[in-house]
């Protein structure tokens, strides 16, 4: 199931490279079923917080009414930085699935690991590396596309 919902992510992310945006798409779910889709829109909408997780936890508390998503996983092409992992443990989500990992800014294991730590009141399951390739692809096309504009 896990590459299903990941492939379902690389889609949202697909999105948001064909507007411009850094490919990164997220997928709420819980007990199977699609609670909400995100891509980032950051540069679009001008907001410095219009990441797709933050977008996709959004989209799901409207949906699910309620703040606690708890029993629910999370899929996101590449490591969530920091805010998002804030995102992610505020919300109660308790699986986080990686496409590829962020060694410049991640938050969930490569330079930090918010979602693992015992202080926390709450911990979130990481899997990473679910279709790493396709995930870190998309991002590699894109930046290499970005500098030739350049």
């Amino acid at each position: 199931m896990d590459e299903y919902f990941m492939g379902l992510a690389i889609e949202e992310a697909k999105k948001a490279y064909v507007i411009g945006e850094v490919p990164i798409g997220a997928v709420l779910v819980r007990n199977g079923e699609v609670v909400s889709k995100a891509y980032n829109l950051r540069e679009t909408e001008k907001n410095a917080t219009y990441h797709a997780e933050i977008l996709a936890i959004e989209k799901a508390c409207r949906n699910l009414r309620g703040w606690r998503l708890t029993s629910s996983t999370l899929y996101v092409t590449i490591e969530p930085c920091p805010m998002c992992a804030g995102a992610i443990l505020q919300s109660r989500i308790d699986r986080l699935v990686i496409g590829a990992m962020d060694p410049k800014a991640g938050a969930c294991g490569s330079v930090v690991n918010l979602l693992d730590n015992q202080a926390f009141n709450h911990q979130t399951e990481i899997v990473a590396g679910v279709r790493e390739e396709e995930a870190a692809q998309l991002m590699k096309n894109f930046f290499r596309e970005l500098r030739k504009k350049k």
